[in-house]
């Protein structure tokens, strides 16, 4: 038996996208709780964030530079 995929039809949501965002965040939170628990989560000292965020800016800044000079015709 061959399905027809010429005609499209919406995809009907499962899952977490078929939740309420606040439902999703709710199970998302019980995951995190049960992570700690266990001991298995992962915690960010103070250090580890400061450089995370540093290496984010950086990443972001790169980007807005090179769309920059894209814009102007420019290839870096």
């Amino acid at each position: 038996m061959q399905e027809n995929f010429d005609q499209a039809q919406p995809k009907s949501r499962r899952g977490f996208a078929a939740m309420s965002p606040e439902r999703q965040r709710a199970i998302a939170s019980q995951g995190g709780r049960a992570a700690h628990q266990q001991g298995v989560a992962h915690e960010w000292s103070s250090e580890e964030a400061k450089e995370a965020g540093k290496k984010g800016g950086q990443i972001s800044g790169k980007k807005r530079t090179s769309d920059r000079n894209e814009d102007r015709g420019l290839i870096l």
